[in-house]
């Protein structure tokens, strides 16, 4: 074999090898393009796209720690504060721990913004905290052009500032609701489910008739003009056949806020049964920019002392203060204590209750 022949074989096979190899040549796929988790700024801080829709969901809510403390014999019952007899209820003293996890999802609509929210809490302890350990839906509704339904509290809910004030009785119902919000002012009218027998009041629970399936319409109108609030709000207890009226009024003062409120009542009612009227007033003065401290004074007048009727010559003086501090960012103590004078117009007692809490929120 000449030289001439191993070149030609040669080139040949390499030409044969190649062509092989081409033949076989693996493609690499092209990369799924990923879909990062955008940011939604539309309804506020903390919303973000839910991947493939154009729906914004929220993730919030909190965890806390506290020790309630009270009397065992208190004759006046803190069962008419909702929050509070969720919050442990009346005793020596009382530790529980509680989660709160709420996602807020939202998306425009050409009737406006379409709203769901669930609120979900656990409870850890706590004699007064419903069952002790326990699992619950705090609230959970749909809202759309003004118009609200499901579970969740009622405008009766909200109060003053502090922790020492008692301006409501059954707070939360299914219910249907309207808000119309004009700006400078407001209006809104619910019709509420109420499904208690017992209606909470000062002293012990008192039964009101059949609570199961009926119904209540509460109506609230409101107006804010640069520093100052105004909300007036009505509530009817169709199986009590009862009603009441509540007024709150806020104005920014110097360094804090001053609030007044003020509640009249026909007699026990899911909405109000602890007093015939009631007026109470709080000043949150903001010592720093994480320190908040706000003294409170509320006073009744005609209890009802677990009764369906209100008691004449009966009354009751509560006196106390709030403390919430600032740890670090989303970190936050709050303790509060109040003095209570009832006087049943035979006898006087007094007692003093109060908690402590550390919330981590999220």
């Amino acid at each position: 074999m000449n030289i001439k022949s191993l070149l030609i074989g040669s080139a040949a096979a390499l030409v044969a090898v190649s062509g092989a190899q081409a033949a076989d040549a693996i493609v690499a796929a092209e990369p799924e393009p990923m879909e990062y988790v955008r940011v939604c700024d539309a309804f506020g801080t903390g919303f973000f796209y839910i991947p493939g829709t154009e729906t914004c969901l929220k993730i919030g809510g909190f965890v806390r720690f506290q020790t309630s403390f009270g009397s065992d014999n208190d004759p006046v019952g803190v069962s008419s504060n909702q929050d509070y007899l969720r919050d442990g209820g009346a005793s020596d003293w009382d530790s529980f721990t509680r989660i709160n996890v709420n996602l807020d999802a939202r998306n425009d609509t050409e009737l406006g913004t379409l709203r769901s929210y669930i609120n979900i809490e656990a409870n850890a302890g706590g004699a007064g905290s419903r069952s002790g350990n326990d699992f619950y839906i705090d609230e959970a509704f749909i809202e759309l052009a003004g118009f609200k339904v499901g579970k969740f509290y009622s405008w009766w809910d909200s109060g003053i500032n502090g922790e020492n004030d008692t301006l409501g009785n059954i707070t939360a119902f299914n219910s249907i609701a309207y808000t119309y919000d004009g700006g400078t002012w407001r209006a809104g009218l619910s019709v509420d489910e109420i499904e208690y027998d017992i209606i909470d009041s000062f002293g012990p629970p008192i039964v009101l008739g059949d609570h199961y399936h009926d119904f209540g319409i509460a109506g609230t109108v409101g107006f804010s003009l640069g520093g100052v609030n105004l909300d007036v709000l009505g509530g009817y207890d169709n199986a009590a056949e009862e009603g009441a009226i509540r007024a709150i009024l806020s104005a920014e003062a110097g360094p804090g806020t001053f609030q007044l409120a003020g509640i009249w009542a026909s007699d026990p009612n899911a909405y109000w049964a602890a007093s015939e009227w009631t007026v109470a007033a709080s000043y949150a003065f903001k010592a720093t920019e994480r320190l908040t401290i706000t003294p409170g004074v509320q006073y009744f007048d005609k209890l009802s002392f677990g009764g369906a009727d209100f008691v004449n010559d009966t009354h009751q003086w509560r006196v106390g203060a709030t403390i919430g501090y600032e740890v670090v960012s989303g970190l936050n103590l709050l303790a509060t204590a109040d003095w209570n004078k009832v006087d049943d117009g035979a006898d006087n007692d007094d007692f003093v209750r109060g908690f402590l809490r550390l919330q981590r929120n999220f």
